[in-house]
């Protein structure tokens, strides 16, 4: 006599699991902020505008928990945090990301664009309350708010079985989308540029060559640094004001140009796009079920 065995449970894969609840998040509160009306500066729009933002950490967190529980280990390409080793990445970075937001707007200024100038700067910083109010906005909104998801969680997952620039340019494209409810929410700069219009096509492109540096960024030194750079970048814009069509492109050039350099320069190996998780303690590929059992957290 046999007995029947119940066909293993299927559940969803971990990167699926991340953009579902992600974007489920994002959008549901942006949404809400759009249902409310007005701007997000002077209304209770902000509120769930601002939570929104939060989306990619929430997903994070949900795909840790769940991995945590299930006692997995950490994926392959994840990198995790040595202080003497990886550290000294971080300022580099973010000051190579300044750079090629500079350099795009005096390009484009060279090319015939407008004059660059931190006038819009001193008054962002001034109606934040300082630069120190200013820096922790430009800190949370965006680069705390995002990286520990885009590039923490969901970035090593890809990279399982996509090289560096696959990976890159996949998620870019997944987080240009999730951008997409923010043009219809008033008071957002996606709003001020229109999704209909070149300064939106460029945001939306833009999307794209940061999504490599920070890639780029997370392999050198982990979630630090792709904050870092994401930080460049954000923070650059906003001081410069680097908000026309003409500097957009030049940014988006620059920064294209910049993150395929470093890709080319860092080449993927075969070894690097194994989709076997790695026991932190042996350093060997976990391939029994026996062994998937690890404290780490990526």
């Amino acid at each position: 006599m046999t007995t029947a065995t119940a066909p293993p449970v299927r559940r969803p894969g971990d990167l699926a699991l991340y953009f579902a609840v992600t974007f489920t998040t994002s959008w549901a509160f942006w949404l809400a902020a759009i249902a409310l009306g007005g701007s997000v500066k002077d209304s209770p729009a902000a509120v769930p505008y601002v939570l929104g933002g939060f989306g990619p950490v929430i997903g994070a967190i949900v795909v840790r928990a769940r991995r945590a529980r299930r006692r997995e280990p950490a994926p392959a390409h994840t990198v995790r945090l040595r202080l003497s080793r990886r550290l000294g990445w971080v300022l580099p970075l973010l000051v190579l990301a300044s750079v090629t937001v500079l350099a795009g707007a005096v390009l484009a200024h060279l090319l015939g664009g407008p004059v660059v100038s931190l006038a819009e700067g001193r008054s962002l910083v001034s109606d934040a309350g300082g630069p120190v109010p200013f820096f922790v906005a430009m800190l949370v909104a965006g680069p705390l708010s995002e990286e520990p998801g885009w590039r923490g969680t969901a970035y090593p997952r890809m990279r399982a079985s996509l090289g560096r620039l696959q990976a890159g340019l996949l998620l870019g494209a997944v987080w240009a989308l999730w951008h997409v409810p923010l043009f219809f929410v008033r008071g957002t700069l996606q709003a001020g540029f229109g999704l209909i219009s070149w300064s939106g096509l460029l945001f939306v492109l833009s999307v794209i060559p940061v999504a490599l540096l920070t890639g780029y960024a997370y392999e050198r030194a982990g979630v630090a640094a792709s904050i870092a750079v994401h930080l460049g970048v954000n923070g650059t814009i906003a001081v410069l004001g680097a908000d026309s069509p003409a500097v957009q492109a030049s940014v988006l050039a620059v920064q294209g140009v910049v993150a395929l350099t470093l890709l080319a320069w860092q080449r993927d190996h075969p070894a690097d796009r194994s989709s076997v998780p790695v026991d932190p303690h042996t350093h060997r590929a976990v391939t029994d079920s026996s062994h998937r059992i690890s404290r780490t957290r990526g």
